[in-house]
Formats: C-alpha cells, sequence, structure tokens
C-alpha cells in the first residue's frame, strides 16, 4: 500500500509505515517540498494511487463532495507529540491497511480508528 504524507504530520511517519511494508512518501519528498498546494496533493496522491494522510479538515470536505482524493486517512488526534503519535499508529498499521483495502476515507483518532467511507 502506498501512502503520501501531508506537511502537518511528522516525515518520520515515513519510517513508520515503511517498516510495516508500505511504501509512503512526505511532502518534503516532492519538488515543491512543504508548499506543494492542496490540489496538487490530491492530484499526486491520485495519480500514483496513493492514501493521502493528513490532519487538514479541507482534504475531508474534498473528498466527501468530489470523491478527491480518492482514498484518505485523516489524522485527528488534536495536538499530541509524535512520540504520542508514533504510540498510536504503529500498532494500527496493520488494520489501517485492511481496513483501507475496502474502505476509502479512515479517521485515527486518539480512541482509535473509525471507518468513515
Amino acid at each position: 500500500m502506498r501512502f503520501l504524507i501531508d506537511a502537518h504530520l511528522p516525515r518520520r511517519m515515513v519510517s513508520w509505515l515503511a517498516a510495516a511494508g508500505c511504501d509512503a512518501s512526505h511532502t518534503l519528498d516532492l519538488p515543491l517540498g512543504n508548499r506543494t498546494t492542496d490540489r496538487q496533493l490530491t492530484e499526486i496522491a491520485d495519480r500514483n494511487g496513493q492514501i493521502l494522510v493528513t490532519k487538514d479538515g479541507d482534504f475531508v470536505n474534498s473528498h466527501m463532495l468530489n470523491g478527491q482524493p480518492a482514498k484518505l486517512l485523516l489524522v485527528s488526534t488534536g495536538n499530541i507529540s509524535n512520540r504520542e503519535l508514533e504510540q498510536l499508529m504503529v500498532p494500527m498499521i496493520s488494520q489501517i491497511v485492511t481496513d483501507l483495502q475496502q474502505h476509502s476515507f479512515l479517521e485515527l483518532g486518539q480512541a482509535g480508528m473509525i471507518i468513515r467511507g
């Protein structure tokens, strides 16, 4: 499974996903880096068959109204440390991958995973 991680999330998330056998990149890996627009991120993710991982609610609206990005993982943990995010997310990566094979929109919060679409 392939992931594109948005600018508001830590770059080290790439290594968490890679350790679980996923292909992942961060906006910092793109030519425009964190200056890549939301529209460009959506286009890149969809073109490359990637799941967009973000904290940005604008992508939720776009996904729900237009089906873009095609697959979305919303991280809605609020302000937690990167370490806390890692402790929450890493044990759930296999479940995230499984759920995204059948669903297009997941939300990861401090209470766990919610299938949204």
